[in-house]
């Protein structure tokens, strides 16, 4: 007996990591367009800081983005136990779903509000300000420096727990009819994996220009690929920070027509059953349900701001 028990656990821990590792391969696919966003943003984040310094803020933002999960990982374990144990009193609250819907809206929010600024506010005074006012203090000798790299820090870490919080929702959702054990388990290891997957690439993304450099004085072959990364750097930003924002509307978008009815009806009405033409019509459609999701938020937004008297969105 005691051997077949040792067989069923083994068995049972066995099917309990496949369904992980499936879950966790599904919430990856869910999540792909908040990291697209998020190695853009961290990696804008840690640019101003000394060559020197790079690595060690970006392992300064990694540490305070595991802070982060690991404050957000029990919270929304917290939140799933809540909905369960409501549903088992008669009470039907989707705070899942809900959570979701709203991590989608403001993933579409701020995909929109990328698009505004980079069309109507390319040569915005205020933004060009602060960036040269940021030039100036990285060559000023009197400027506290560890004060400057502590407020980066601080800033990148803001921007990574709105993110975290977005990739934990939307993971949420996916685990939700798991058992307690897989959910605990795929939030982890989404949690690490995005983790060192995106502070990895962040931390290789801002040195390429440094190996490119160094490639570049070897001479003959390696200096031809050493200036190639350089001139790719800034590129290779730019592509990020398209396709993160393109993700973020076809992840966004994606959410609220699987989770409104409505929506999701009328898209179904609209596109063939099954083959490409359905995977294609339901990119198309989530991206354009994104784009007027994020208008409509970023509408709501300002004039929000405008009634209370703040200043607008952008």
């Amino acid at each position: 007996m005691a051997g077949a028990s040792l067989f069923m656990l083994i068995d049972d821990i066995a099917t309990l990591l496949d369904d992980v590792a499936v879950l966790t391969k599904l919430a990856t696919k869910k999540t792909a367009g908040v990291l697209g966003d998020d190695l853009a943003l961290n990696a804008q984040q840690v640019t101003g800081v000394s060559a020197a310094r790079e690595l060690p803020v970006i392992w300064a933002v990694a540490k305070g983005s595991l802070v982060n999960k690991a404050i957000l990982v029990p919270a929304a374990l917290a939140i799933s136990a809540l909905e369960v144990w409501l549903r088992g009193r008669g009470i039907d609250i989707p705070i899942i779903v809900t959570l979701m819907l709203i991590g989608g809206s403001f993933l579409c929010f701020e995909g929109v509000e990328k698009l505004v600024h980079h069309f109507f506010h390319k040569h915005d005074e205020d933004r060009e300000m602060q960036r040269q006012a940021r030039l100036e203090a990285m060559i000023d000798t009197s400027v506290d420096v560890v004060a400057l790299e502590k407020e980066k820090v601080s800033g990148a870490i803001r921007t990574d727990f709105i993110l975290s919080a977005e990739v934990i929702v939307l993971t949420l959702g996916i685990v939700a009819a798991a058992s307690f054990g897989q959910q605990v388990i795929t939030l982890i290891a989404i949690a690490v994996a995005m983790t060192v997957f995106v502070y990895g690439l962040v931390g290789g993304i801002v040195k390429i220009d440094d190996l490119g450099l160094w490639l570049s004085r070897k001479g003959g072959v390696s200096a031809v690929i050493g200036r190639g990364l350089v001139a790719s750097a800034p590129i290779l930003m730019k592509v990020l920070s398209v396709v993160g924002t393109l993700a973020m509307f076809l992840v966004g978008g994606g959410i609220v027509v699987h989770n409104v009815p409505a929506v999701h009806h009328a898209v179904a009405a609209l596109l063939p059953q099954s083959g490409w033409g359905n995977s294609i019509g339901n990119a198309l459609a989530s991206l354009v349900v994104g784009v007027i999701v994020g208008a409509l938020v970023l509408g709501v937004v300002s004039l929000v701001k405008r009634l209370f008297g703040g200043k607008s969105a952008h």
